[in-house]
């Protein structure tokens, strides 16, 4: 049971996505997003 509801999850997921490059897109501007913000504490201190 709990396979069924990840992989649906998992498929809803990567379809809001526009597929893995989608993904990959998202991700990038995660990590972006999560640098800028270490830099910006960092220069706080």
């Amino acid at each position: 049971m709990k396979a069924a509801v990840s992989l649906i999850l998992a498929v809803l997921f990567l379809a809001g996505c526009n597929a893995m490059e989608g993904l990959g897109k998202d991700l990038q501007k995660g990590g972006s997003a999560l640098e800028q913000a270490a830099q910006k504490d960092k220069a706080s201190e």
